[in-house]
């Protein structure tokens, strides 16, 4: 790494900011193990914060995982409260084919583990604090660095309570510098199937409970054409299922007493998760009354609904404003993939996605987020955070 990148970082440059920030892990430890988790980049990004004139708070939220809150402005009660929101954990490094804490500059782009998912949205988040702090401003900036975004999201569902308030939130998630107000949600399905084990060369003994947990697969065919022939969302088209994890069996030559799936159901925002349970629960009914020896229970495991800001409002408007400004085409879409953005809509602080890097190199063997983008998105977000914290819905140039 160039000698001199901590000091363009302490400037705030976002590049080297992303640089820096990929050579420290964060490998979430829940998804690998050994991963260091968030506590070194927490208090390298508070430590930058802190020089910049930011009020910074470090919360445990968990034991070993680490949130920052850091905020600036506010005085007189004039203008709006900004979140600027990225995650601090990366997925682990297992398959790897590059160095995955290099934060090598290379064909114009940072290479390295968390790069595009996202330590360049981080990158773009602290290069634009860094620019709001020369200057004073209206309203109030919180910069919020949440932990377990990977996971759990305990960072951000420690974060987003009740008494939260803020005027608007964007969400530095990459999207290839798109804006994104509406993403999806998920809800994992659990099914038991039960048999009954017997000798393999016993059939009149045994009940193939993978054998049932199959059927039970092929009776949802119906429910997967009916979801694909639904009117699409605007901005993310279709809900969506696939059979995540299963697990039966003891031996090639035994019946499986047991088997157990995990179903994903990918939601749209408004999907409620009692009606979606349903709609797996009408499927197994079914093949019940063709297979009436089927055992199987439905149970309705994590659930991450799908939300969405208007695509006209002024968060919105706003933004696509600042992008127009840096000469980048302004674009609205979908975000495919749930995000931390639903915690923040839930708590009634309308939150958008927008950042550096596609969610295509998110997680890959090769991660990486193009120069070019990080550099635009910075100055995006300065030009959008002016325009809002002011209470104005025009950007100007």
């Amino acid at each position: 790494m160039d000698p001199d990148a901590r000091e363009k970082a302490r400037l705030g440059d976002p590049v080297a900011l992303t640089r820096i920030m990929v050579a420290i892990p964060s490998v979430n430890p829940e998804l690998e193990e050994g991963g260091a988790g968030e506590e070194a980049m927490a208090r390298q990004c508070g430590s930058w914060l802190e020089d910049w004139g930011y009020g910074v708070e470090m919360g445990e939220v968990a034991p070993g995982r680490w949130n920052v809150l850091a905020r600036r402005g506010g005085g007189g009660g004039r203008g709006r409260t900004l979140i600027l929101n990225g995650h601090l954990d990366t997925v682990g490094v297992g398959g790897m084919t590059i160095p995955p804490f290099g934060g090598e500059l290379a064909e114009g782009r940072v290479w390295g583990r968390g790069a595009c998912d996202m330590k360049g949205g981080l990158g773009i988040i602290l290069s634009a604090a860094a620019e709001l702090s020369r200057s004073s401003h209206p309203g109030e900036l919180m910069v919020v660095l949440t932990a377990d975004e990977e996971h759990a999201s305990v960072g951000m569902e420690a974060f987003a309570g009740p008494d939260l308030r803020a005027d608007g939130a964007v969400v530095c998630e990459p999207t290839s510098l798109a804006v994104m107000p509406a993403h999806k949600g998920f809800l994992w399905v659990e099914a038991e199937f039960r048999g009954r084990a017997a000798h393999g060369s016993r059939p009149d003994q045994g009940v193939d409970a993978i054998l049932h947990a199959a059927r039970f697969l092929t009776a949802l065919e119906p429910l997967g054409i009916r979801l694909r022939e639904a009117p699409p969302h605007p901005l993310l088209a279709h809900p969506s299922f696939h059979a995540g994890t299963i697990r039966g069996g003891s031996a090639p030559s035994v019946y499986p007493d047991r088997c157990h799936l995990v179903l994903e159901r990918r939601t749209l925002p408004g999907e409620d998760s009692t009606a979606i349970l349903d709609e797996f629960q009408e499927a197994l009914d079914h093949l019940r009354a063709s297979f009436p020896e089927v055992d199987g229970r439905l149970e309705a495991g994590l659930f991450r609904p799908g939300t969405e800001v208007p695509a006209d409002s002024a968060l919105v408007r706003t933004l696509l404003g600042a992008v127009e400004m840096e000469g980048v085409q302004p674009r609205v879409e979908g975000m495919t993939a749930w995000v931390d953005a639903a915690f923040l809509n839930e708590a009634g602080v309308p939150a958008v996605c927008f950042g550096p890097g596609s969610i295509a190199q998110a997680h890959g063997d090769q991660e990486w987020v193009p120069v070019a983008e990080l550099e635009v998105g910075a100055r995006v977000l300065v030009r959008f955070a002016r325009a809002f914290l002011a209470g104005s819905d025009v950007v100007t140039p």
